[in-house]
This record gives structure tokens, C-alpha cells and sequence, in this order.
């Protein structure tokens, strides 16, 4: 049985925490609260995230980060984007000279433009070819609950991505492998912003025409930056792309479409984060991927206006305008 650590006891870890222990592996959940590791160990449930789910008996739980990572052959990691650098400096003296990390984080850090993986081999030091990343359509109750879900599995190391694939294979959930890190992460991190955007359209009772426009050029948009930066543009039609970009723009149980909800019915920043509650990755990493993309001179338009908005710059009236005054061209998928 191979023991895996998941850091972070927030919905999405404990949820992939759950697939691993269906897998077969002896899973420890990192929680900063003492009285949720209390209720994971005790009531097999996270009450505070997914409450009224049943944990497997494999899933335990624990404050205490040392002894989370001790002899832990994996390491995933799941907290929010702009918090991993801090924390990764604390934890890199636990991590042995054969742990692989895995992140279950999706956004592009501040200031730096550098991806998760990217941000994991700087401070840790671990070669990329033991950083490995998980994307795809993950709304954390519904893989939950066990229904069927699908993710991709990215590593440069296709061995390492196998691995992974065995450790996380259950009859819910499938995982393919790929050794486009960099697609994958940028699926992940730019689909955040698009659901913004079209939670913005829902919020301002748009319809689906407009609904679909917006994923269909967001996606237009994320492709053109990954090209740019080394990924391979057919990756963006799997799991890792379109797929996550569907169920983040579609689905109610999204943070970040339900944040653009908010804020396209006329809350403000501060109003929207408090009624969402949890963290929406797009609202932090919109400004990192349009700082991205013009350093590599990629158009984004969506990803432009969102940011606008964000930032009180423009209404969410003028964003419509905006996107609609654009001088018309051929459509293109990567150019």
C-alpha cells in the first residue's frame, strides 16, 4: 500500500484524497484545523467542505505537517495558488530525494508568471521529471460522491505519469497520462478566468449564444498563449482543456463562474468573495496570465476585459461593449 500525503483538507483535496484511498493507498490529509482532522478521523467526514460524504477508512487525517509527509512516497498538493510559495518553503525540508509532488492547483503566480509546477522545482528544488500535475474536469463533490470523472495526468517523465495513473485509477475515475505539462497547466489556469467571464454574462441574464461565444474564444484565447509557450494545441481539446473549460463555465458547484455571478449581478469585489465563500483562483491569477500573454505578445481579449473588471476599471456593461466592438476577423483557433 503506498502512502500518499494530500496537502490540504479543502474540498478538492479531500475529495482526491477519497480517489486515492478507493485506489488502493494509505492516504494523509493535511489540516491547518484541529477540529476538522478531528472530524475526518473520528466521523469520516469534512463537515466544513463536504459535508454528508462518507471518507474511506484509508483517509486520515492530521495537523501536524511533518508527520503528514513522513514516508510518503507521493505528495499532493492542493491549497490556493498565491499561498504555495510561502508554504513550499516550509515543507521542502520534508520532502526525501524520491518524493513526487503532485499539484491539484490551477493559476499562474503573481508577479513571477511562473506556473505550479514551475513554482514547485524553484523553491524545492525537485526535478521536473518528479513534478507532476492533475487537470481536468474536477468539481470536487461530484468525484466525491463517485460519480464518473476523468482527469489528465501531466509529467515530463512518462514513467512517473504512469505511476500515477495506477496509483489514482478506480472505477469512477479514469486518468490519462500526457507529458504536456505545460498545456495542461494552462488549461487549468486560464479556464478559471473564462468562467469568470461567462458567470458575468449569466449574472447580466445573457443568454447562451453569448454563454457559448465566450467559451468558444476563451478557448481560442488559452490555446493561442500555449502555443506561445511551448504546449502542444491538441491538448486543449482533451480533458485538460476544453473538458475543464465545460464543466467550470457550466456548472453551479464552479467557484470562479459562480464569483462572475456575483459580481454580473452587481456586487462589488469584496461583496462577491464574501458571498462565494471559497477561494475563486481566476480572481487572483486573471492579471498573471494577461501579464503572460503580452510579455509574449498573445491577444486576449476576454482575459483582458475580466481583468477590467476586477480591477474597477470598466463595468460589467462596458465588458459586453468591449467584446462586441472588436474590429471583425477570420476566426482562427491559434492565431
Amino acid at each position: 500500500m503506498t502512502r500518499i500525503a494530500v496537502l490540504s483538507a479543502g474540498s478538492w483535496g479531500t475529495s482526491m484524497g477519497a480517489v486515492l484511498a478507493d485506489a488502493g493507498n494509505q492516504v494523509i490529509l493535511h489540516a491547518r484545523r484541529p477540529d476538522l482532522a478531528a472530524a475526518i478521523n473520528s466521523r469520516r467526514e469534512n463537515p466544513y467542505y463536504l459535508p454528508g460524504i462518507s471518507l474511506p477508512e484509508a483517509v486520515t487525517a492530521t495537523t501536524d505537517e511533518a508527520e503528514a509527509v513522513r514516508d510518503a512516497e507521493v505528495v499532493a498538493v492542493s491549497i490556493p495558488a498565491q499561498t504555495l510559495r510561502e508554504n513550499l518553503t516550509r515543507w521542502a525540508p520534508l520532502f526525501t530525494d524520491d518524493t513526487v509532488v503532485v499539484s491539484l492547483m490551477k493559476g499562474i503566480e503573481t508577479g513571477t508568471g511562473l506556473r505550479m509546477s514551475q513554482v514547485i522545482t524553484d523553491v524545492t528544488g525537485i526535478p521536473s521529471d518528479r513534478v507532476a500535475v492533475l487537470s481536468g474536469p474536477n468539481l470536487a463533490r461530484e468525484i466525491a460522491v463517485r460519480q464518473p470523472a476523468a482527469s489528465a495526468i501531466a509529467c515530463t517523465s512518462e514513467s512517473v505519469a504512469s505511476r500515477l495513473q495506477a496509483l489514482t485509477q478506480t472505477p469512477y475515475f479514469r486518468p490519462y497520462t500526457t507529458t504536456d505539462v505545460i498545456g495542461c497547466e494552462l488549461g487549468g489556469a486560464v479556464k478559471n478566468v473564462i468562467a469568470l467571464a461567462v458567470g458575468l454574462a449569466t449574472g447580466m441574464r445573457l443568454g447562451d449564444n453569448s454563454r457559448a461565444v465566450l467559451i468558444t474564444r476563451g478557448l481560442a484565447e488559452t490555446a493561442r498563449l500555449g502555443l506561445a509557450l511551448g504546449a502542444d494545441p491538441l491538448t486543449f481539446s482533451g480533458l485538460a482543456g476544453v473538458g475543464d473549460l465545460m464543466a467550470t463555465c457550466a456548472s453551479p458547484l464552479s467557484r470562479n463562474r459562480t464569483f462572475g455571478e456575483h459580481l454580473g449581478r452587481g456586487l462589488t469585489l469584496a461583496q462577491a468573495t464574501a458571498a462565494t465563500s471559497q477561494t475563486a483562483e481566476g480572481v487572483k491569477s486573471a492579471e498573471s496570465v494577461l501579464q503572460l500573454a503580452r510579455r509574449h505578445g498573445v491577444e486576449m481579449p476576454i482575459t483582458e476585459v475580466v481583468v477590467s473588471v476586477l480591477h474597477g476599471r470598466i463595468t460589467t456593461l462596458q465588458a459586453a461593449a468591449q467584446l462586441m466592438e472588436r474590429v471583425p476577423r477570420a476566426e482562427r483557433y491559434t492565431a
